[in-house]
C-alpha cells in the first residue's frame, strides 16, 4: 500500500487525467442511456464536479492526496490554455462570411446575456459590482464566469454560482434548440453561425445543433467559440466598469 500511495502521489497529474477521463466517459454514458443525449454529457460531468468540490476542502478534492494532481489540471494555467487552444481552432475568415450579422450577434449575445445574469444576481440579493459581474459573466458561459470572477477578486461561492448559471444555460440551450429550430429558420450555416454568436455556450450550441442537423454543428460552434473569447475580454473589463459606474462604485 505504501508503494501504491507513493506511485499515486508522484504521478498525481496522470491520475487526475485518468479520473477526469473516467468521469467524462460515465457522464456521456448516462447522457446517452437515460436522457437520449438531451442533456449533454459535459453538463452532467460539470454538475458531478461541483458536487465533488463541495465535499473537498479549500482546493476542492485536490486536498485529498489521491486527487492532488487536480490542483494543476483544474488550475488557472490549464484553464486558460484550453481557452486559447479552442480559439486557435476557429477561423476569422469563416466568421467574416456572416458579415455584420455575425459581429452584431456576438456583441448582442454577450452584452444582453451579461445583464440578464446581473438581474438574476440582484434577484438573489447581491448588490455589489463584483457579484453582479461574476454572475453576469457566468450567465454568458460557465467558462467566462470563473475567469471573470478570478480576475476581479470574487469569492469561491460567487464563482460556483457563476458556473452553475452557465451549466443551466447549457442544459436549456441543448433541450430547446431542436424544438425551436424550424420556427427561427435554423436550417443553414449562416443562421447557425448567428445562433452560435447569440447563445455562446459552445457545448450547448453543439449539442442542440447535433440534435437539429449535425451538419450545422461546426458553424454554430465556430461563433460560440468567439463568443467565449469575447466574453473573457469584455466581462472583467468594460462591462465590469459599466457595472461599477452604474452602482456608483
Amino acid at each position: 500500500m505504501e508503494v501504491l500511495d507513493n506511485l499515486i502521489v508522484k504521478n498525481g497529474f496522470v491520475i487526475a487525467f485518468l479520473f477526469v477521463g473516467l468521469a467524462m466517459y460515465v457522464a456521456h454514458w448516462l447522457s446517452k442511456t437515460f436522457t437520449n443525449k438531451k442533456i449533454p454529457g459535459v453538463a452532467l460531468a460539470i454538475l458531478a464536479a461541483l458536487i465533488f468540490a463541495y465535499f473537498g476542502g479549500e482546493k476542492g478534492i485536490a486536498d485529498y492526496p489521491l486527487f492532488g494532481g487536480m490542483a494543476l489540471l483544474g488550475g488557472s494555467m490549464m484553464r486558460d490554455f484550453s481557452i486559447v487552444a479552442t480559439a486557435m481552432g476557429a477561423s476569422f475568415e469563416e466568421l467574416r462570411k456572416t458579415g455584420l450579422a455575425g459581429i452584431v450577434s456576438l456583441l448582442t449575445g454577450v452584452i444582453v446575456t451579461f445583464f440578464v445574469g446581473c438581474s438574476i444576481g440582484y434577484a438573489m440579493g447581491y448588490t455589489d459590482p463584483v457579484s453582479f459581474t461574476t454572475i453576469g459573466a457566468g450567465a454568458c458561459t460557465y467558462i467566462v464566469g470563473p475567469i471573470t470572477g478570478s480576475a476581479i477578486g470574487a469569492s469561491s461561492d460567487l464563482i460556483a454560482i457563476s458556473i452553475a448559471a452557465g451549466v443551466m444555460k447549457t442544459i436549456f440551450v441543448t433541450i430547446i434548440t431542436p424544438i425551436v429550430a424550424k420556427r427561427i429558420g435554423l436550417d443553414n450555416p449562416v443562421t447557425a453561425m448567428v445562433f452560435g454568436g447569440l447563445i455562446g455556450t459552445t457545448s450547448g450550441v453543439a449539442a442542440g445543433l447535433a440534435a437539429t442537423d449535425p451538419k450545422l454543428v461546426p458553424y454554430g460552434a465556430l461563433t460560440a467559440t468567439f463568443y467565449t473569447g469575447l466574453g473573457v475580454l469584455l466581462c472583467p473589463s468594460i462591462l465590469y466598469m459599466i457595472v461599477m459606474y452604474s452602482l456608483g462604485g
